[in-house]
């Protein structure tokens, strides 16, 4: 994949997210041969229909090491799946980000969950609720980003239909090639990184970064996973975060 050495916008790009372009593009690559087997109806990979706004998100937002690398488990239908960014709420995307480009279609789309890029009007929930935080909490963008990042362990979205799978309910014959990939690529954005702390955004997500970057030098933890399936969430979710990273000595 060839990556420019200046951005858009005529700044240069540094190393660190040079490396982490490319490092995204091996994984969309590796993840391009798997194959999933029933009720798995259609699989989209948002690191190449999306990989415009996902790697303007690089350039702009992965440039230097962070204190914090929040990781979530892998895109939800109305985020990442549209704008290729991780919890991909539109309006936290374009209005606090400033980030908006082209998005296609995957090769293979799904009539039940229709790839509308920008246009998209569902709202991400668990997106809007993180984004919303950062926001509260740093103010701008280019503030929360300066010492924290957030990422997907896996960049595969799966569909049974129209409901929305997960990777933790794959077979291991289709989830241990995956994890392995995904296990790489964390290591890879953690050493470019430099993190303190890696954060797992609910338990699979912890669980795949502990196991990932055993033997490294980064710290684990978690904070509740914002979805609205979650009662708990519901109840609060950013009192219920704020509270889990103060714990940690994160956030004061």
């Amino acid at each position: 994949m060839f990556i420019d050495s200046q951005d858009r916008d005529g700044a240069p790009i540094s190393a660190t997210a040079r490396a982490l372009i490319a490092a995204a593009g091996e994984l969309s690559a590796t993840v391009a041969d798997f194959a999933f087997a029933a009720p798995v109806s259609h699989v989209y990979n948002p690191l190449t229909y999306a990989w415009a706004p996902h790697e303007l998100y690089l350039r702009r937002f992965a440039a230097s090491r962070k204190k914090v690398v929040f990781v979530g488990m892998n895109p939800g239908p109305f985020g990442m799946v549209q704008c290729g960014v991780p919890f991909g709420e539109i309006a936290a995307v374009r209005n606090w980000m400033g980030i908006e480009a082209k998005v296609d279609k995957p090769p293979r789309e799904n009539p039940k969950r229709p790839v509308e890029g920008f246009a998209c009007g569902r709202s991400e929930v668990s997106g809007r609720r993180l984004w919303a935080l950062f926001q509260q909490r740093f103010g701008t963008a280019n503030d929360f980003f300066a010492e924290h990042f957030v990422a997907n362990y896996c960049p595969l979205a799966f569909f049974d239909n129209g409901r929305n799978l997960t990777p933790d309910k794959l077979p291991a014959a289709e989830s241990t090639p995956l994890y392995a990939a995904c296990d790489t690529h964390l290591r890879q954005l953690v050493a470019a990184l430099e993190p303190q702390w890696v954060i797992g955004v609910g338990g699979f997500a912890e669980t795949r970064a502990a196991e990932a970057l055993s033997g490294m030098s980064v710290r684990i933890g978690k904070v509740l996973h914002p979805s609205p399936a979650s009662p708990a969430a519901n109840r609060g979710w950013a009192e219920a975060a704020t509270k889990q990273l103060a714990a940690l000595g994160i956030w004061s």
